[in-house]
């Protein structure tokens, strides 16, 4: 036997040698990137200590100041997850029953619900509910801290604290209570970075062959794919990033005239065949939007009630240490605290801008800001609750279609950003420029950024669902893929009864409920639907504890309620409100009811 042949490695030596060498290249790679890895440490930590009223047990613990959305949500999540047993459209019948609910017209975020299935069916809508609250704050975070260090080479320093900004300011915070759709914006940084390759694609200086159709190419497709994403993720946040992008490709042309003169034939290009690739995906799915089954064509909240406050942006959120409970009497809700980055961020952030606005990007990033910032203000401006009569930019968009689908207040979730990247930019010059000056913008910025800084989102116990629901006693009336009808049913105002539908994986349906649908004047748009006669009436015993009298007309309108929902059975809980007199309302529709579990019933 040859030496060689004695010393040649085997099969054995592979399977040792291949490990080891992987280990040593991701060691390698942790060297290298420590200081990023680090970094996304810190926001992960950060976003869990914000959210960690809704841990260890996500099934026990709710939000407080938004319960009801979170109730929505998560039927959403539980929906959603049925796609791993072949069972999910753009339209269902398992709410709303038998019309059904349109879920692109509805804030579903189908690309996370089918994302998170498995999680949610091995531990439950509230679990993966929880982990989204967490993971679309540390993952924004995240996504800008990389734009910015990657794409702007902005100093790690600079863009930790642009990227907490983008991440956990007051908009982002608010948001987190109950709106998914709203906080996911982690797609946003990625749309952008694909906008500035594609920018720097069509631009032929430096080459001799001119604009880089490889990457021009490579660019639309990854937008395209992107934006595909993102309407199924949250439209509203789409089209807040494309407007604040429009504006600021507009300033940014205005403020460098040369790149946009050699650059604008290829950029469109680009932008052309972004739309020729994305639109063939989104046609159907948009088409169901708006005029397929319970599609709405327009928006159901009014522009004028949802319109930012001017006071608002020099306030500081209740949800931040140094905030006031009072104003929240500025804005329409604790998840709309969209402005109220206070004077010390609104000083810092203008003083940052001027000082580097030689920068073209520096100037198309306040433009924007400027912009949405006006936007935000809604049709007619509003001074600490007092409107003035005089109209806001947003009067020239009111009214457009799509346009209106979006609330003005939220706008100002695009100022988060921008306002973000301007102190990156400021704090990295200052970090590579000498002069005592210099030093003080990093202090600068740091105060301003701990003058909002948040506090944990408030949470409480979630009510006990009934052993009706958690024992499975419900197959005892329901047909496989039945109608369960809760007495009284669920409401946009209360959507409890919805939980039972999401603790059994949407394994029934129910009539009425929470979400937007087709039920305005002409189809508009409203919350939910009308109530049938019969859930009118046990929605008002509920109410007043007062069972009403009931004859032959009562019990014959009862009768077609059932049948136009297709109703198995009618289910009241011991724990629901007034529960004796909704019992004796409902046997003398109905009938004596079956005990079953904590519950009685009547099945059709």
């Amino acid at each position: 036997m040859t030496s060689a042949a004695r010393t040649a490695p085997g099969p054995d030596h592979d399977r040792v040698a291949r490990p080891a060498a992987v280990t040593r290249w991701l060691t390698a790679a942790a060297r290298r990137h420590r200081a990023d890895l680090l970094a996304g440490l810190l926001f992960v930590v950060f976003a869990g200590w914000l959210t960690h009223g809704l841990w260890p047990a996500p099934g026990t613990r709710m939000l407080a100041l938004n319960p009801a959305d979170q109730t929505l949500y998560e039927w959403f999540l539980a929906l959603d997850a049925r796609v791993l047993r072949g069972d999910l459209g753009l339209v269902t019948d398992r709410l709303n029953a038998p019309d059904g609910v349109n879920l692109m017209a509805n804030t579903s975020v189908l690309a996370l619900g089918v994302l998170l299935a498995p999680v949610t069916l091995a531990f439950g809508a509230p679990v993966t509910f929880a982990l989204l609250v967490a993971g679309n704050l540390a993952g924004t975070a995240i996504a800008w801290y990389l734009l910015l260090t990657r794409t702007l080479r902005v100093h790690r320093l600079a863009a930790g604290l642009g990227a907490a900004l983008c991440g956990f300011g007051p908009g982002m915070v608010s948001q987190s209570n109950g709106h998914l759709h709203m906080t996911a914006q982690w797609l946003v940084p990625v749309l952008v970075w694909l906008v500035v390759r594609l920018l720097r694609a069509a631009d032929p200086a430096g080459r001799t062959d001119g604009p880089d159709r490889r990457r021009t190419a490579s660019s639309a497709f990854g937008l395209a794919a992107t934006v595909c994403v993102g309407v199924f993720v949250g439209e509203e946040v789409l089209f807040l990033t494309a407007l604040t992008l429009a504006v600021m490709a507009v300033a940014y042309g205005l403020a460098d005239r040369d790149l946009a003169r050699r650059a604008l034939p290829g950029f469109a290009g680009g932008l052309l065949g972004t739309a020729g690739l994305a639109l063939p995906v989104l046609a159907y799915p948009l088409w169901v939007q708006f005029a397929g089954p319970q599609g709405v064509a327009d928006g159901m909240f009014p522009a004028v009630y949802f319109s930012a406050d001017l006071t608002g942006w020099t306030r500081l959120s209740a949800l931040t240490v140094f905030g006031s409970p009072d104003s929240v009497r500025l804005t329409t809700g604790p998840a709309e605290f969209t402005t109220f980055l206070g004077w010390p961020l609104l000083l810092v952030a203008a003083g940052c801008a001027v000082w580097s606005g030689r920068r073209p990007l520096v100037r198309a990033t306040a433009t924007g800001a400027l912009v949405m910032a006006a936007l935000a203000l809604g049709p007619e401006v509003v001074v600490g609750r007092e409107r003035t009569g005089v109209p806001g930019p947003y009067a020239l968009l009111d009214g457009l279609p799509v346009v209106d689908g979006a609330l003005p207040t939220r706008f100002a979730l695009a100022v988060l950003p921008l306002v973000g990247t301007v102190l990156a930019l400021a704090v990295h010059r200052a970090l590579h420029e000498p002069g005592p000056a210099c030093r003080l913008v990093p202090v600068a910025v740091g105060a301003a950024l701990l003058s909002v800084f948040p506090t944990p989102l408030p949470t409480v116990d979630r009510p006990p669902l009934p052993e009706f629901v958690t024992g499975g006693h419900w197959r005892q009336c329901v047909r496989p893929g039945g109608v369960l009808v809760p007495a009284p049913t669920a409401t946009p105002q209360q959507p409890g009864p919805m939980r039972w539908a999401t603790a059994t994986g949407i394994e029934f349906g129910m009539p009425e409920g929470f979400f937007i649908g087709p039920y305005g004047s002409d189809g508009s748009a409203t919350m939910g639907t009308w109530q049938r006669p019969t859930s009118a009436l046990l929605a008002d015993v509920a109410r007043r504890g007062v069972p009403p009298a009931v004859g032959d007309r009562q019990r014959r309108q009862a009768a077609r309620d059932v049948d136009a929902w297709g109703a198995s059975c009618v289910a009241l809980t011991d724990d629901t409100p007034h529960a004796p007199a909704l019992r004796q309302t409902l046997e003398a529709l109905f009938g004596p009811g079956t005990r079953t579990a904590d519950a009685w019933t009547w099945r059709f």
